[in-house]
């Protein structure tokens, strides 16, 4: 199967683009998941969040993810993440999968977009509208054994 396409980027994300990659005959769905900012966060309220990360270590990492989710469910894989600063709305992350069945693609969505929570080396930094801001807990980097 052909290598998942993943990115890291500044640039507003584009489902269209991950969509028409996943295009195959073969494959009667095509499932699409879109993580966006959101306007309140534990009750209060959000005015943007700004992606932080080390983009290689970041972009293997995310590879990784797609390669496990297209070796599990038989999908094909596109997937992308935003750094930068994001506006209440705006997408964060996007992931696409294409399979010949609809469960395929749906669960490989779901595990790729659970194994970015649990692993994804980006950390997330809430701007909040009473103009304070917080880090929020995210992926912590395992020092190698000494």
């Amino acid at each position: 199967m052909k290598d998942p396409a993943c990115a890291v980027t500044e640039h507003p994300l584009r489902a269209e683009e991950l969509l028409d990659w996943l295009a195959d005959p073969a494959h009667g769905a095509r499932d699409l998941f879109l993580g966006v900012v959101r306007a309140e966060h534990e009750g209060r309220k959000v005015r943007a969040v700004s992606y932080d990360c080390f983009k290689p270590l970041a972009e293997k990492t995310l590879r990784e993810i797609a390669r496990e989710a297209q070796e599990r469910f038989g999908s094909r894989l596109a997937c992308a993440h935003r750094v930068g600063r994001l506006e209440v709305g705006e997408a964060s992350v996007a992931i696409a999968a294409g399979s010949p069945h609809r469960a395929e693609a749906f669960e490989a969505c779901r595990y790729v977009i659970e194994e970015i929570k649990r692993r994804l080396p980006v950390w997330k930094k809430e701007h909040y509208e009473d103009g304070d801001s917080a880090w929020l807990p995210g992926c912590a980097l395992e020092r190698a054994p000494r």
